[in-house]
């Protein structure tokens, strides 16, 4: 199966893009709703939490895990590979990829929560990539809990989003990287906010295509996956708020386990 972490309901916009490219590969989600949000938390307490997320998956089945939590993946993602002998895919690099593709004028923002933002992790990878990029970052704090209240077309929520986009609009940005798998909840408020022609990359839909590639070369392992049963999604606390926000992002009924 395919195992996939975050910590809260956000990552299901990752297991949703995964289940489209790849719908014969099962996957086995965990939400780590009870300790959210981890962008908040210290770089130790996020690699430990990451670390009990990747032995959970593990233990029921997973072969390969995604990393869904920019917190996590920009904290604790090149120590989980020394620790673990399995295929783990983060969401930067992928989204990385795609927005130096993307920009015309090399200026590139990105917003993701305060342990993102904190350790330059978008700000690094695009350097190695490309030096000549300008990056401009913004920690943006409120949207997670925003997002996990459900609270997607609030007045507040619009409030917020304009404050925190308001300096990048300055700087003249032409691509926003969502550097939180929560953010493609908000998408559709946060493009009229930063500019109809500024391009947003998800990157939800970036890891899948990454994981799809390469799958498409492993095929004995793609083959493997194939067989094994359906999806599970598991939640360290079952909400009702968790359940409506699953339904809207897959567009159906989600059943959500207790982990």
């Amino acid at each position: 199966m395919i195992g996939i972490f975050d910590s809260g309901v956000g990552g299901m916009t990752v297991a949703r893009a995964v289940e489209k490219l790849l719908p014969s590969c099962p996957q086995i989600y965990f939400g780590d709703l009870a300790r959210t949000p981890y962008g908040s938390k210290s770089p130790e307490t996020i690699l430990r939490y990451s670390v009990q997320n990747m032995e959970f998956l593990l233990s029921r089945g997973a072969k390969l895990i995604i990393i869904a939590c920019n917190s996590a993946a920009s904290v604790a993602s090149d120590e989980l590979g020394k620790l673990f002998d399995v295929p783990i895919f983060e969401v930067i690099s992928p989204a990385v990829r795609r927005a130096v593709a993307a920009t015309g004028t090399g200026r590139i923002g990105v917003i993701g929560t305060r342990a993102t933002i904190k350790t330059g992790a978008y700000d690094k990878e695009i350097a190695g990539l490309d030096s000549d990029k300008r990056v401009f970052s913004q920690a943006c704090p409120l949207l997670v809990p925003l997002v996990e209240e459900g609270w997607l077309n609030k007045r507040e929520t619009k409030m917020i989003l304009r404050r925190y986009l308001y300096p990048l609009k300055l700087k003249q940005v032409d691509t926003l990287v969502l550097g939180c798998t929560h953010y493609p909840l908000l998408k559709k408020l946060i493009q009229p906010r930063i500019g109809s022609r500024v391009t947003i990359i998800d990157s939800s839909e970036e890891v899948a295509f990454a994981l799809k590639k390469f799958l498409d070369a492993n095929r004995q392992l793609k083959n493997s996956l194939s067989s094994e049963g359906e999806n599970k999604y598991y939640v360290s606390d079952v909400t009702e708020t968790a359940k409506s926000i699953a339904k809207r992002i897959f567009g159906r009924e989600i059943e959500l386990l207790s982990a």
